[in-house]
């Protein structure tokens, strides 16, 4: 391959992983962390909410089942906070110093739960999100596209999973979301195809329905086909 052709390095690049709770996007983005590393690449596994020490307290606020009565402006600020932290401290260093960082979940989950989900307006933050989100934007997003139905029953089949000693009395880390209705989760799967009709080029759809090996071996591909992964 000519210098003038050369894929560009993988060094230094945003993956984000996205999708309706229960595709398998965790699943993923560990087992791309895995082999990356076995290619020699310095890797940076983290998530949305959460990723920091503040994060982590305030996932823990965003996704408890008992706290049902909290607003959709709460959750959708509580998301903000924790994204701006996240990546004033994890992403932006990690992504300066040429390490490749992957995220399950990033901004598009906010356009997808509280815009679309949720019906909130997101053009009064236009200003602020351009600021402190939009100047960090995924190199390359795989969307775990899964049916609604498909994703619940792999929810219920999880949550009906082992209970380990002196757990909190809430299941998953979804668990707030698990109880939202069917419709709104539809909601969130047509915003997630929103954003791919949007950004084709960035957003990729995977087909979730799939064993993990063969989603695995797809974004692979996927990726080889972008990337220098050596």
């Amino acid at each position: 391959m000519t210098a003038r052709h050369r894929k560009p390095s993988l060094r230094g690049r945003f993956l984000t992983f996205e999708g309706i709770d229960g595709c398998g996007k965790t699943t993923q983005a560990q087992m791309l962390a895995g082999r990356l590393r076995g290619a020699g690449l310095p890797v940076l596994e983290t998530r949305e909410p959460g990723g920091t020490a503040i994060g982590e307290q305030v996932r823990a606020v965003l996704l408890r089942g008992d706290n049902s009565e909290m607003t959709p402006q709460c959750e959708l600020l509580l998301y903000l906070a924790d994204r701006v932290q996240h990546l004033a401290q994890v992403i932006r260093p990690a992504l300066a110093e040429g390490t490749v960082v992957l995220c399950d979940r990033y901004h598009d989950a906010t356009v997808a739960y509280q815009q679309h989900g949720r019906g909130l307006a997101l053009e009064g933050l236009r200003d602020f999100l351009a600021a402190e989100v939009h100047a960090t934007a995924p190199h390359l997003t795989f969307w775990l596209d899964l049916p609604v139905e498909a994703a619940q029953a792999r929810i219920a089949r999880r949550n009906d999973g082992p209970h380990p000693p002196g757990a909190p009395p809430f299941r998953g880390d979804e668990s707030r979301l698990d109880s939202a209705a069917a419709a709104f989760h539809e909601r969130v799967r047509n915003g997630y195809a929103a954003i791919r009709a949007a950004e084709p080029e960035r957003v990729l759809r995977i087909e979730a329905a799939r064993a993990p090996g063969h989603i695995a071996a797809e974004i692979w591909k996927q990726l080889e086909a972008r990337y220098d992964v050596l």
